[in-house]
């Protein structure tokens, strides 16, 4: 198994599990303890990870990972499901995203619509993701307007209080909504609040809500509230999503695609 593999393959099961031992990753990966403990050690210096005596933890109290090593998770549902969201933008609106795989990859989508290659702008872009701003700001027909706030490493997002000052004076036609979490009852959810508290107000800001989220982000609950059931209007996820989770959903007024 090659370096970039394993690295992989450790940062998934701590996604999972939370932490991780040596001697238990070591079996898991079929190679040996010494060779663990070098690529935690490696992944720490980077800040993926905490190493701790006989093993690692995840980095940083939101139990995420930086962005780049989250995005191959679930790829195929999450390029299904930002194709299907992308389908739902109109040209010429102006399009709120928060950050997260998912919606970079809806991001992503929008950019290769070969009918939003030109116009003055095909789009308008609100977000406070820098990775998002960076991908899209050398397409020359998108507006692209960036939030203020301060980077949070995990998520690459601007959080604070700084975003009110732009986000408090614009509308949008749309927000695509990246989550942790969405249910029924308690609504679409991060684990960090301040990310929730940014992502608020892009929806308070739009006539109409997306969530795009995969389908283990469903009938689950994190810690910080984005905004309740009823002021999504589409939920798009993927193929795997139970049909009583869905039923629940439309039951409560939102339309749901399953990519």
């Amino acid at each position: 198994m090659s370096r970039d593999a394993r690295w992989k393959a450790l940062l998934e099961l701590l996604v999972e599990q939370g932490r991780l031992d040596v001697e238990e990753a070591a079996a898991a990966l079929d190679v040996s303890a010494a060779t663990i403990r070098r690529d935690l050690d490696q992944l720490a210096e980077q800040q993926m990870l905490v190493r701790t005596r006989g093993g690692a933890v995840v980095h940083g109290v939101s139990y995420e990972l930086p962005l780049r090593y989250k995005t191959s998770r679930r790829a195929a549902e999450k390029q299904a499901i930002s194709a299907a969201v992308a389908a739902l933008i109109s040209p010429g609106e102006a399009v709120g995203f928060t950050g997260g795989t998912t919606t970079t990859e809806v991001a992503r989508a929008l950019a290769a619509r070969p009918d939003l290659t030109t116009g003055s702008p095909a789009l308008t872009i609100v977000t406070n993701a820098l990775n998002i701003a960076n991908e899209l700001a050398i397409r020359p027909q998108f507006k692209i307007v960036v939030t203020g706030g301060v980077a949070r490493a995990q998520s690459y997002e601007l959080i604070g209080p700084l975003a009110d000052g732009v986000l408090g004076q614009i509308s949008l036609d749309v927000a695509v909504l990246g989550v942790n979490a969405f249910d029924v009852v308690h609504g679409a959810a991060a684990h960090d609040e301040d990310e929730a508290a940014i992502n608020r107000l892009l929806c308070e800001r739009a006539g109409r809500v997306v969530v795009a989220a995969d389908s283990t982000k469903l009938a689950a609950r994190a810690f910080a509230r984005i905004c309740p059931t009823d002021q999504v209007d589409t939920l798009v996820t993927d193929a795997a999503a139970p049909d009583a989770t869905v039923a629940a959903f439309e039951e409560a007024g939102v339309t749901v695609i399953r990519a």
